[in-house]
């Protein structure tokens, strides 16, 4: 039998769904497990606004490390940096719609990733670590200075954003909040989902891999990395000027070490390099960490560390890497 005779068996018994298909059936599961979220969890959706804020977080995190492979631990700087700025948009200088302080939070963030980018980038390994905890503290050092304009360590209290569009009030139930951060997700999920399959976004993951041939090709490894941490510091300032409008309330904890640490862990627990495992990590760690502590308020950090050493050590690529993974293992052995 022939190679033209074999090949249309082999693309009936194994099709292959464009790219497009594939996010589109992305966002539908993001839109069908935030309608499932509200409907089984109406009275808890503060801690579901809570996990899409840190959402972004994770997922700009996972631009720069996951797919061009930069170590930090300081990232909330960019997350807090655009919640500041919202708040202070609002508190001082009146301006209080909602897409408007999104807006600012968007440029603030990425002013942050410029910042921090030029900084971080001049170390490696080891050193590029400590150059991202040195980042994260200058910034929280620099927001409980400014008091004046912060609040300092009693936080910026009393944004109070318009309705959107002029039409969907904040309630106290968080329903619009909801509903307006899943509009959000969603907007920025499909505009990574381009970033990362462009030209640019392969460039990114031939850095992680190998930098020097990257380089020796002509590219130049270190501008693209600070363009990324821009386009980071964006998407990282959206989820914390988000967080500012649904809360209502800036803290220094928005730009904390141990926020930085949490979001890098979340992005290990669920996969890094995949928007997915993205997603992933963030609702399994935050949903597991709220769950424990309630049930356990003395030991849930024992616990929730136990956790994350099992999924390290038996599931290396995380949870939605490995999950794939065995469906692609599973998927190969049938045929």
């Amino acid at each position: 039998m022939s190679a033209t005779e074999v090949s249309p068996r082999i693309a009936k018994t194994s099709p292959v769904r464009p790219l497009w298909q594939r996010d589109l059936i992305g966002v539908a599961i993001i839109i069908a497990a935030a309608i499932l979220g509200y409907l089984l969890f109406p009275n808890n959706l503060a801690l579901l606004t809570r996990i899409i804020a840190i959402l972004f977080l994770v997922l700009s995190l996972d631009l720069v490390t996951g797919y061009c492979g930069v170590a930090t631990l300081g990232h909330a700087a960019l997350f807090g940096t655009g919640a500041y700025a919202a708040g202070i948009a609002a508190v001082t200088f009146g301006i209080t719609e909602p897409l408007t302080m999104v807006a600012i939070g968007a440029f603030a963030g990425a002013t942050a990733g410029l910042v921090s980018g030029v900084v971080i980038l001049r170390g490696h390994g080891l050193a590029q670590l400590v150059l991202s905890i040195a980042v994260i503290h200058l910034f929280h050092e620099a927001a409980n200075k400014a008091s004046a304009y912060t609040g300092g360590s009693d936080g910026l209290s009393g944004i109070a954003p318009d309705p959107i569009l002029g039409l969907f009030a904040f309630d106290l139930w968080g329903r619009t909040a909801y509903v307006f951060g899943i509009l959000l997700l969603v907007i920025i999920f499909i505009l990574l989902r381009i970033l990362v399959r462009s030209p640019f976004g392969m460039l990114c993951r031939g850095i992680r891999q190998d930098p020097i041939r990257v380089s020796a090709m002509g590219a130049s490894v270190k501008a693209s990395l600070i363009k990324m941490y821009v386009i980071s510091g964006v998407v990282a300032g959206v989820g914390g000027a988000f967080n500012a409008v649904s809360t209502q309330v800036v803290g220094l904890d928005s730009l904390s070490f141990t926020n930085s640490a949490e979001a890098l862990v979340m992005l290990v627990l669920g996969g890094t390099g995949s928007l997915y495992g993205a997603f992933v990590g963030t609702i399994v760690f935050v949903w597991f960490e709220d769950v424990v502590s309630a049930a356990n308020p003395f030991h849930w950090l024992t616990i929730v560390g136990s956790l994350l050493i099992a999924v390290v050590l038996f599931a290396p690529k995380g949870l939605y890497g490995t999950a794939v993974t065995l469906v692609e293992r599973y998927g190969r052995s049938s045929k």
